[in-house]
């Protein structure tokens, strides 16, 4: 790479500094990093998301957009199908602009459809995790006031018993193999039902079927909205850093943004119309929704989508039919991968883009990608609230580096302490973010929206970090997870990167529970990788990598871990379950 290139946006785009960390950030002006990258983007190239998804179309109209099931749906069908959604939402539902629609449902080739469809009428999208209970489905619906519901048949049963305390007036419901070819229509959508017996069952009455909306939506046209950069696009709902779930108000100009600076990142590195990108995490998850189904939708490439990225064996099998270029995923699904015996004989020739985030990439699991596909695990970082990407590492980074990497064009990265100082080179203090992709607040809760804002227009992330001399930034942990071990800062991630190296371990997760003696000890949960592995043997790895301080109290094994509907690993969860424990002995 040229040495001509000095990195804006990793200088730049940096809040300013004492003078001694401007002659550090000096010394790297004339490293190579990423040639042609701005240190600002243009937001105002697109008026709206909108905007850049009939682009794309127009653009790409011979090009596979979407595959599934073995059914490829090109760029112009998406454009026609998500046209004929928009127009049967308008005309049919006699739903208006601005108006909450909510989408339920596995990455399936429905998805994209009813998702630009909702768009392109001017609605809100409500993106909902088909694993919720009647409970908190319930809770998003109410919350969000959504007046439509899309949804696979699979989870009609849980709607069903959630819809009567909601403002849901229409329900469209779909089969998995709706729009695959015939007859393997038929036969994806029977065998789910009758052999399976994966539809609970379930009554809801005068719900549309998503053939029958997309039949009614081909008769009619469309009355184009108005869209403007400030207009919502989605409700994209996160336990954020504090509370219940809540609805974080993400615009078209937030998703735009983000992007279009995400794109200057990687533009390098890809090219239009050729890239085949893996996309096994949901694209109702905002990391698989702007990173595969917006930026590589907009330079033409195909996603193929996976459906049950948990089934690993089945997931490596659908590998095996494609030169893929680009895979995103979270930790723990790479490391599932990279211990699938069969991964390993993969035609990794075209890979050049592998990108971890979601939770933090351990240094195990990245050095054996890299060993293994030949192309280094690029980690990235971001949240629901920004859009989700704030700062990735550069795409030409050779080897793992601990690092969360750069903040991205047009972005500013602080850390503060709690009473919102900014802090120095080195010192560890809660990751901040300023720049267009951050959102616009949650919906109707502007109490929670003012604990996560500075007055100068700061999200606070709630996670702890620090930034280097060379200006990347590290995370350290999630500010709720530190552990706190006789005065002494413990941060799970540390312990649980060491123990993720001894060679029979397979997952770990560390977290803190009550101690009479320290305040707090750390217990590590772990699922083996070699059967023979005993606590004595992680005990004496651990006292030989970490100090006295860190060391697990408690080491207990299990078959599995809990996990988040894209593979991340649940603490909350952990901790909880403990603390029933201490209850049930204590009572």
């Amino acid at each position: 790479m040229s040495n001509e290139f000095g990195f804006f946006s990793g200088l730049l785009s940096c809040k300013s500094r004492p003078m001694s960390h401007n002659v550090a950030m000096e010394k790297i002006w004339h490293k190579s990093y990423q040639p042609g990258v701005p240190s600002v983007i243009d937001s105002n190239q697109f008026v709206s998301l909108v905007d850049l998804l009939e682009n794309t179309f127009q653009r790409f109209a011979t090009r596979p957009a979407f595959h599934n099931m073995g059914k490829t749906l090109s760029y112009a069908e998406i454009d026609r199908l998500s046209y004929r959604f928009a127009c049967f939402l308008q005309n049919d539902l006699k739903l208006s602009r601005g108006d909450r629609v909510a989408i339920m449902m596995p990455n399936i080739l429905q998805y994209p459809v009813a998702l630009f469809g909702v768009l392109r009428a001017g609605m809100i999208a409500v993106n909902c995790n088909p694993l919720y209970t009647p409970r908190e489905l319930e809770h998003q619906l109410r919350d969000s006031g959504a007046k439509a519901v899309v949804i696979v048949a699979n989870f009609a049963n849980v709607l069903e018993k959630a819809i009567e305390k909601t403002d849901v007036k229409h329900v469209v419901i779909t089969e998995l193999g709706d729009l695959l070819s015939l007859p393997k229509r038929l036969l994806v959508n029977a065998v789910v039902k009758r052999v399976k017996k994966m539809v609970p069952d379930y009554r809801i009455p005068g719900a549309w079927s998503f053939l029958g909306a997309l039949a009614a939506g081909a008769t009619t046209n469309l009355s184009k909205p108005m869209i403007r950069s400030e207009d919502l696009a989605f409700l994209q709902y996160t336990g954020g850093t504090t509370g219940v779930s809540k609805g974080a108000m993400l615009t078209h100009g937030n998703i735009v943004a983000n992007f279009l600076q995400a794109k200057a990142w990687i533009q390098f590195l890809v090219k239009e119309g050729e890239e085949i990108i893996i996309t096994p995490l949901p694209l109702y998850h905002i990391f698989s929704l702007t990173a595969n189904c917006m930026i590589f939708c907009s330079v033409g490439a195909l996603n193929v989508l996976i459906t049950n990225p948990r089934d690993i064996p089945g997931f490596v099998k659908e590998l095996k039919k494609w030169k893929f270029t680009a895979i995103t995923g979270v930790n723990t699904l790479f490391n599932g991968l990279l211990n699938n015996p069969e991964f390993k004989d993969l035609n990794f020739s075209g890979l050049k883009v592998a990108l971890g985030g979601g939770m933090a990439v351990q240094r195990a699991v990245a050095e054996k990608w890299k060993q293994v596909t030949g192309v280094p695990l690029i980690e990235a970082y971001g949240l629901t609230e920004t859009s989700p990407a704030a700062c990735i590492n550069p795409m030409n980074l050779k080897d793992y580096n601990g690092y969360i990497g750069l903040p991205l064009p047009s972005t500013e990265m602080a850390i503060l302490d709690d009473s919102g100082k900014e802090l120095d080179v080195g010192l560890v203090g809660e990751i901040s973010i300023r720049g267009p992709q951050v959102m616009k607040g949650y919906w109707n809760r502007p109490d929670e929206t003012a604990k996560v804002m500075t007055p100068d227009g700061f999200f606070r992330t709630g996670d702890l970090g620090y930034m280097n001399e060379e200006g990347y930034f590290k995370i350290v942990d999630r500010k709720k997870d530190m552990i706190l071990v006789s005065g002494f800062n413990v941060y799970p991630n540390e312990v649980e990167d060491v123990l993720a190296l001894q060679p029979k371990v397979l997952e770990v997760a560390a977290i803190g529970v009550p101690d009479d003696k320290s305040g707090e000890a750390v217990k590590v949960f772990v699922v083996k990788k070699d059967p023979s592995l005993t606590e004595e043997e992680l005990r004496t790895y651990a006292k030989a990598n970490l100090t006295g301080y860190k060391l697990p109290k408690y080491i207990e094994f299990r078959q599995e871990l809990p996990k988040s509907n894209v593979g991340k690993i649940l603490r909350k969860d952990l901790r909880d379950q403990e603390l029933k424990k201490g209850q049930s002995q204590n009572g």
